[in-house]
Formats: C-alpha cells, sequence, structure tokens
C-alpha cells in the first residue's frame, strides 16, 4: 500500500472511532443544531428611516452615514432572509455605543438602551423581534461582556475625560462635523450624556455648543480650547482612575501578548475598548440582569463577541445566571485563535484561549472529557482556518484532520461554521471577502451545510458581496463603500432584490437549507465512516441509530464515482438528483457518481429530490 493510500486510511480510521465515542442525543428544547443562521450588520444592510442615519466622525463619505440601515429595514426585508431558507437571525450589538467609529456596535455605551441610531419614531428593537418571531425567526443578539466603550457606561460609571467639542488638535473635523467632533445632531454638540459625569461635565451639556471655552481642566489644570494641549484628556483612559469593581487596570494588550491568557483576558484591546473585571460578581450581576431584559423581550440567543477575552470561568457563571430565566437560551461564543485553535495539543498557544477549551469545565488542558460540559457553544475556527489552503485552492484536503479532533468539544453539532466572519476572510491572511471562482464558494457551502455544526452566512455571501475587498478599513483614506461593510442594501431595493434573490449562490444557498431542513440527519447525526480523497469527500451522518441516515459525498473540481462501505442496509435516494438503489445486507456499499463542484446526499427511505437544480447541486 502507498503512503498516501496509508495516510488516509489512517485518517478514516481516525474518523470512525471519534464518531463511535458520540452518543446520538435528541436535541434538548432550544438546541440550535436545526436552525441556519443568517448574519447581518444592522447598520449596514437597509435604510428605511434616513432620519436616524449618522456618520461617525472618522472615514466620512458622503453619502454614505456610517449607521445607515435601522431595524426597520432589517424588520422589511426580513422576507429575503426568510425565503433563502435561514431560521434564525443574528445582528451586530443592537445598544447604544460611543466612539469615532462605532457602527459595528462592539464599543457599549449603555446596554440598557437600544441604539437611537437604529431606531425609528415608529419602530423599535421590541417591534423587530416580534416582528422576526411572527415570521418564523429566530433572534441572535451579539453582546460583548468583555469592555465597554471609553465614555464609561451610562448611569453606572462616568470615565473622566473632557468634552470633544473643546478639542482643538492635528486631527481636524470634516462635514457635518462643524468646528469640533461633537455630536453635531446635539443642539449643544455633547456625546456624552451620562448622569454619573460631575457637574462641572454636566454643565456643559446644555451650552457653549463650539466649545468656545474657557474651560478649566481639574485634572491638568490647564485651560481649553487650546491648540494640540493634551489630546489625552479627550481621547485616552488614565487607569488608575479607574474602579476595580467594574475595570481591570492591567495597561493595554500588546500585539506581542497576543498568546499570553492573562494579558489577553485582563488588559483593555485599544484605546476605545475599556477591559471590564468580568471576574468580579458585580459585573457579572449586572449582565444578568442586562440580559434579563433582552429575554424579557423575546430574544432567542446571544453571540458572545471578543470571548477570548473573557475567562471560560467568569462567562459559565454569566451563562448560569442568564438560564435561570430562559433553560433554553442559546449562547455561542467567538473566540478567535491565533494558530490552528486546538491550543497545546497541537501546537503552542495556550489551550484557555481556544475554542474547545469554553465548550468544556475541565480543569486540565490535556484532558478535555473530565467535568463534562460548560453549556457554550463556539465558532468552528478550526475548520474555518483550514479554508485558505483547501476551499479556496478548489479541493478539501484537511477537513478529516479537522473532524478527527470533535471529540475535543462537548457537543460538535453544536459548532458554528461560517465562511466569512465579520472581520474576517477565507483566503490567506483573512483579509479580505472571498475572491476565487463561484464554484470554490459553493463547495465550501455544501462543506457546512452537510457537516456537524450550524452553518452560518454573513450578509452579502450569497450574492458574491464586495468579493476579493477588504473587510476592514486599513489604509487612512479607506472608508466603509470600498471594503465588505460596504451598504447592502442597494441589492435589496424594489428595483434589484429579484435580481439579488436570482444570484446562482443564493439559489444555491436556498436549496441547501431546503435539504438540510427535511433530512434531521444533517443537523443532527454524528458523523461516521468518513474518507477524504483528492478530489472530494465522504461521510454517514448517522441520528439516533438510524432515525435519519445520510450518506453524504462531495466533489471539488472533477466529477467523481464515490463508494462508501458499512452503510446500513436499505432503500437510499439521492435528495440532489431523485436517483434511487438498494443496498443488500451482504455488501452495506453504496456506490454512486457525482458531478464535479456538487453533492451527493443519500438518505435511508429518504423523501426523493428536493428542490430544483442548479449550477452546483445538479
Amino acid at each position: 500500500m502507498s503512503g498516501k493510500a496509508c495516510r488516509l486510511l489512517l485518517i478514516c480510521l481516525i474518523w470512525c472511532a471519534t464518531a463511535a465515542a458520540q452518543e446520538p442525543e435528541i436535541p434538548a428544547p432550544g438546541n440550535f443544531s436545526d436552525e441556519r443562521i443568517y448574519t447581518v450588520i444592522t447598520s449596514r444592510f437597509f435604510d428605511a428611516d434616513e432620519e436616524n442615519n449618522y456618520y461617525n466622525y472618522e472615514r466620512i463619505e458622503k453619502g454614505d452615514p456610517h449607521y445607515r440601515g435601522d431595524f426597520k429595514g432589517l424588520a422589511q426585508k426580513l422576507n429575503y432572509i426568510k425565503n433563502l431558507g435561514f431560521t434564525a437571525i443574528c445582528i451586530t450589538p443592537p445598544v447604544e455605543n460611543r466612539g469615532g467609529f462605532d457602527f459595528m456596535g462592539f464599543n457599549a455605551y449603555d446596554w440598557e438602551t437600544f441604539e437611537p441610531r437604529l431606531t425609528s419614531s415608529d419602530f423599535t428593537y421590541a417591534d423587530f423581534v416580534r416582528f422576526a418571531h411572527n415570521l418564523g425567526l429566530k433572534v441572535i443578539q451579539t453582546l460583548v461582556v468583555n469592555h465597554c466603550s471609553n465614555f464609561g457606561i451610562r448611569n453606572h460609571y462616568f470615565i473622566p475625560r473632557l468634552p470633544l467639542k473643546f478639542y482643538r488638535g492635528p486631527l481636524k473635523p470634516s462635514w457635518p462635523y462643524i468646528f469640533n467632533f461633537g455630536d453635531y445632531k446635539h443642539e449643544f454638540r455633547m456625546n456624552n450624556d451620562n448622569p454619573c459625569a460631575p457637574e462641572w461635565f454636566k454643565d456643559y451639556r446644555f451650552r457653549d455648543p463650539w466649545g468656545a471655552g474657557p474651560l478649566k481642566d481639574p485634572v491638568t489644570g490647564a485651560t481649553f480650547p487650546a491648540p494640540d494641549l493634551h489630546p489625552e484628556r479627550f481621547f485616552s483612559t488614565d487607569e488608575s482612575d479607574l474602579h476595580p469593581d467594574w475595570f481591570h487596570r492591567e495597561g493595554w494588550l500588546a500585539s506581542a501578548e497576543n498568546m499570553t491568557v492573562a494579558r489577553v483576558q485582563r488588559a483593555h484591546l485599544d484605546a476605545n475598548s475599556i477591559d471590564l473585571a468580568t471576574d468580579n460578581w458585580h459585573i457579572k450581576r449586572f449582565f444578568a440582569k442586562i440580559v434579563n431584559k433582552y429575554i424579557d423581550l423575546g430574544v432567542d440567543g446571544v453571540r458572545l463577541q471578543f470571548a477570548r477575552n473573557s475567562d471560560r470561568q467568569d462567562l459559565m457563571h454569566m451563562l448560569e445566571l442568564w438560564r435561570q430565566l430562559k433553560p433554553e437560551f442559546y449562547v455561542f461564543a467567538d473566540v478567535a485563535p491565533v494558530l490552528d485553535g486546538f491550543g497545546k495539543l497541537t501546537g503552542d498557544e495556550p489551550t484557555e484561549l481556544v475554542p474547545w477549551w469554553y465548550t468544556r469545565k475541565t480543569p486540565s488542558p490535556f484532558e478535555p472529557e473530565i467535568g463534562g460540559g460548560s453549556g457554550l457553544a463556539v465558532m468552528d475556527y478550526p475548520l474555518f482556518k483550514t479554508f485558505a489552503a483547501n476551499i479556496s485552492m478548489g479541493h478539501f484536503s484537511g477537513v478529516g484532520n479537522i473532524i478527527k479532533n470533535d471529540w475535543l468539544y462537548a457537543d460538535p453539532n453544536q459548532l458554528v461554521t461560517f465562511f466569512h466572519n465579520f472581520d474576517i476572510g477565507p483566503e490567506t491572511g483573512n483579509l479580505t471577502r472571498f475572491s476565487g471562482e463561484t464554484w470554490k464558494a459553493a463547495c465550501a457551502y455544501n462543506l457546512m451545510w452537510t457537516l456537524r455544526g450550524v452553518p452560518m452566512l454573513l450578509m452579502g455571501e450569497e450574492i458574491e458581496f464586495m468579493k476579493g475587498m477588504p473587510q476592514i478599513c486599513v489604509l487612512p483614506t479607506d472608508v466603509l463603500s470600498r471594503t465588505g461593510k460596504a451598504y447592502f442594501g442597494d441589492n435589496l431595493s424594489d428595483a434589484n432584490i429579484a435580481q439579488t434573490s436570482a444570484h446562482t449562490l443564493a439559489q444555491h444557498i436556498k436549496r441547501l437549507n431546503q435539504i438540510r431542513a427535511a433530512v434531521p440527519a444533517l443537523s443532527r447525526g454524528t458523523m461516521e465512516n468518513g474518507n477524504e480523497f483528492v478530489s472530494g469527500i465522504s461521510f454517514v451522518r448517522n441520528y439516533n441509530n438510524g432515525e435519519s441516515y445520510a450518506v453524504v459525498g462531495l466533489t471539488a473540481f472533477i466529477d467523481q464515482d464515490i463508494s462508501v462501505t458499512r452503510v446500513l442496509p436499505g432503500n437510499y435516494t439521492d435528495v440532489v438528483t431523485g436517483e434511487s438503489q438498494q443496498v443488500a445486507t451482504s455488501s452495506r456499499t453504496l456506490n454512486f457518481s457525482v458531478k464535479a463542484n456538487s453533492a451527493g446526499i443519500w438518505v435511508l427511505d429518504g423523501p426523493g429530490k428536493i428542490g430544483t437544480d442548479g449550477e452546483f447541486l445538479r
């Protein structure tokens, strides 16, 4: 036997042994393994109310306000998402933020108030949640518990600094900001209305809109406005002033410290993100109160952003408090590793900073199965990190090596799989939206929709939106319209939505959603009998000892004949082509052909062909 054949056989044997250790389990109420998630950046999705549009003071492009989409616009286009076959929508944080570039919602100023720049006079966030539920869509709300904005927390904590309207320095305001960086929509140009501020600060909420002064700084004694004087009093934070009940006071995270646990989880991320003391029960109870309000609104779950920057135990404590009110409340964590995502088991990254660790209770980085599951699901970064070397190159090599490590997770079927995240894409360097041929993207979705885990799509992937463009602004002259965060709404206008919905990939994803919905094994089944070859991959999804049973074969660049052995005997139908065949007890082998860039999904006692042939499922 050749060395290559031996390696493939070894992968297959390891994969099968892993699957055999996974006991089938009927999903509990609230188990999201059956869901298909569509993720949106609310401020960039669809604009139904120009009155709440807003320009941040960084990277301004006239005609394209950073806050452009809104809750009302999102609700108006939920039918588009539902018609694609998605069952849940994940939105960026909907709470009020503060910062010079805060349109993503990651710098919360008030977790108890929903963002006015996304809210309409006749349509609130609560209206959006009700609207989604009336359509049968679950709502997952992105939540940041690791840090707050450098403006502090309204009604709870004021971080000392000077009002921006008094700043005079090398940074110059541009339209629609006039003379200063104060809020151009506020009568007196104030960005911070925190009731916890001292009286001298609150006084300027109601006078001196142009920052003419004089304002005497109680810290430095300097008088403002003054050119180039003490810019740190406007944009920086003196952490010695921060109360330890609320904040960590251990400096700012340097890039070289990104694999040092104590620094990653206790240092401030950047000047705009002040690290909360999540190890303090004061903070845990604070977020229990906050999330209980979201639950009362009907929110079905949260996505924890920047989860790697909080200790697992702290998140588990919060989760326990949240589930006291709603036991089926779904939580998944975005734990973005630096390396392959498996920690000390495969490399040098601390295990305490990788995804699988957050799904377990074990105290040992080398003994995952001690102590059971934490109740947290995580995003599947190890699979995502292979895409630069396989999907982007037009094959599936390396997927088997990921699946053989599924035993690390408490429940692999709860993994959230993705091809793009908010700030990253699947190609080398992870800096851009996917730039490759459409068939390669289709292969990625074929894999994500049939492999274990919950598939999640980022808005626009279904039409190759901003293909090959950077996911974030890098150069000083970059603006949102030239990135993956460009405004998506033009594609959803009355004039364009039919064309958008008819896009080859949109129709491809719609059919995959139809198939996954009709075959429980694809969402609930254990992974068995895997095999990986040059142009494709095959595996079995087995739910509850054959209650739902699917044999899957995926191909990349060429047509492929596939043979899967040791399958259950009986009558199989391919839900892609409608073909049928009988597998005898004596052979227990299923032989079938799959066209290039397509899939064969042979279901035991299956429902027949599902959906209409397209370019990539035929």
